[in-house]
């Protein structure tokens, strides 16, 4: 059936019903459908017919939509809005390909159409097709040549093709035609800099570089970044001297940054332990309140040196409360004489702080608060934990507990030492009580349903999902509308544990279907079915 076109009492209703559906007035856009399709003249308007089936799909009816969307595309075959729309319904299905060839013949009968190429393009960088990605962004750069998207999508296709000279081509020719003073900061044309130096850095021009990120300097809003690029760039050059001072001022600004102390050892080439440890020394008399000068050496540094270290170390953290405590010691565990070491000394702090409050009984001065002796039973389940020595990382758990019974991460170690053990119901439990202590903490409220689907309690799980998923629809659609990997394949796995293979593979097309063929095939194109 040819297109009708409709006279402009029905023709500014169609257009309102567009309008509704942008500003998502779907019940009103409805009642505008109904209007036009409740004159017989017009009661198989292929156009309206699509976009009461695209409105009904945002409703969630999405067999109704897709009869109207289907009719209305047998009655006007040859409309672009219907295969456009027909491509919007497929995308919300996440069938991606037939979206494309919606699209793709939707632009057969409107080919400069922005919007369906907008929408075009996404799905192609969707689904990795970064040659045809880059045909779209031509032909939109092509129609809108002054536009700010339209130069840098165009970039981004050479950059992604790793074409990295007609990349830095076309970014360089779009930041000439940008009249930005050179004093003045436009967060923009700064974030458009940093990208340009960024297609540089990979495509290994280190010279050019750092050319670039000095002559632009002052028009960059990351001031942080500007100095990191400039310290790696230095470095690789070989200008160590220049590097060193960049990553000294990088530590005065952030002296936890590991990398940074990476980066400064890489520039001074320190040769001895002494002098690596010597520079560590002055960086903490600089940063008293810092952690990583005083941690970084103990991956250094062996035997009674690693004592005297470590025990300055952990004083000062378990005196002040740094729950991370053991997380930040935990690399050191590949070690079995640093692990010794760690152990006496705490196991001995414990003792010490039960019979006096001080961390050795020849101490005097001010006693240490109670919280010094729970952060020290935290860490020593901790330890025992990592170790695989359960029953005495419950010990001390337990304790901890019974001092401090309003503690999150006290339950929430517990329910972790319950699960090396593979006890999962009582890990599961007490995840839950702990999720009870704080009911607003979206972590520890998934890791609680994390455990529950371990211990195959898929229904628990979904409704301590359901606190924090959209009202209206079930924890289950949500979470796969959402694309919550570890929820669906945590509940194929309890799924497939209770024998209920049905519902396991129901779940496992679930997955699939978020994850299009091309990430499966390599980047090749896969078959397209007429």
């Amino acid at each position: 059936m040819p297109t009708v076109q409709l006279p402009p009492k029905e023709s500014n209703l169609f257009k309102r019903i567009l309008k509704c559906y942008e500003q998502k007035q779907y019940k009103n856009g409805l009642k505008f459908c109904k209007m036009i399709l409740s004159n017989p003249k017009f009661a198989e308007h292929g156009e309206t017919l699509a976009m009461k089936g695209l409105t009904l799909n945002c409703l969630g009816k999405k067999e109704e939509a897709y009869e109207f969307v289907r009719k209305g595309l047998r009655n006007d075959v040859k409309s672009h809005v219907c295969w456009h729309v027909y491509g919007l319904l497929q995308r919300s299905d996440k069938k991606y390909d037939e979206a494309i060839k919606c699209y793709r013949n939707a632009l057969k009968l409107d080919k400069d159409n922005l919007q369906i190429l907008r929408d075009l393009s996404l799905l192609q960088i969707q689904m990795r097709d970064l040659e045809g990605y880059r045909e779209t962004r031509y032909q939109l750069l092509q129609l809108r040549p002054t536009q700010r998207a339209s130069w840098i999508g165009y970039a981004i296709a050479y950059h992604l093709l790793k074409d990295y000279d007609m990349a830095l081509k076309l970014l360089e020719e779009f930041r000439q035609t940008q009249q930005v003073p050179p004093n003045k900061i436009d967060y923009e044309y700064s974030e458009l800099i940093l990208y340009q130096n960024q297609v540089m850095r990979e495509a290994d021009l280190v010279q050019e570089s750092l050319e670039h990120i000095e002559t632009y300097e002052k028009q960059i809003c990351d001031k942080l970044l500007v100095e990191e690029i400039k310290g790696e760039m230095l470095l690789k050059l070989g200008r160590l001297k220049e590097a060193s001072e960049v990553f000294k001022n990088l530590i005065d600004r952030n002296a936890e940054n590991w990398c940074y102390y990476e980066g400064l050892e890489k520039a001074l080439q320190l040769s001895t332990l002494e002098e690596r440890l010597q520079i560590y020394e002055e960086i903490s008399k600089q940063h008293p309140r810092a952690i990583s000068p005083r941690r970084l050496p103990l991956n250094l540094v062996p035997g009674e040196k690693f004592r005297e270290l470590l025990d300055k170390f952990l004083r000062v953290n378990f005196s002040k409360g740094c729950p991370p405590l053991f997380t930040t010691l935990k690399s050191l565990y590949y070690n079995t004489e640093k692990i010794s070491i760690i152990q006496e000394l705490v196991t001995n702090y414990e003792a010490s702080l039960k019979a006096c409050d001080f961390f050795s009984p020849y101490e005097n001065g001010e006693k240490e608060p109670p919280t010094t002796l729970l952060w020290v039973q935290y860490f020593l389940a901790q330890h025992f934990d990592k170790l695989g020595q359960y029953s005495l990382a419950l010990d001390y758990i337990n304790a901890a507990i019974a001092s401090t019974p309003t503690l999150i991460e006290l339950f929430y170690l517990k329910a972790k030492i319950y699960k090396h053990i593979g006890n999962l119901k009582e890990a599961a439990k007490w995840m839950d009580e702990a999720q009870s202590l704080d009911t607003a903490d979206r972590f520890i409220n998934s890791k609680c349903a994390k455990y529950m689907l371990r211990a195959n309690m898929i229904k628990e799980a979904e409704e301590m999902c359901s606190k924090f998923t959209r009202d209206g629809t079930s924890a289950m659609e949500n979470l796969n509308e959402m694309q919550c990997m570890w929820f669906q394949t945590e509940c194929i796995s309890a799924y497939q544990r209770l024998g209920r293979y049905g519902d396991a593979l129901k779940k496992c097309h679930e997955i699939e279907r978020h994850s299009p063929s091309k990430w499966t095939t390599g980047g090749k194109e896969p078959h397209m079915h007429p």
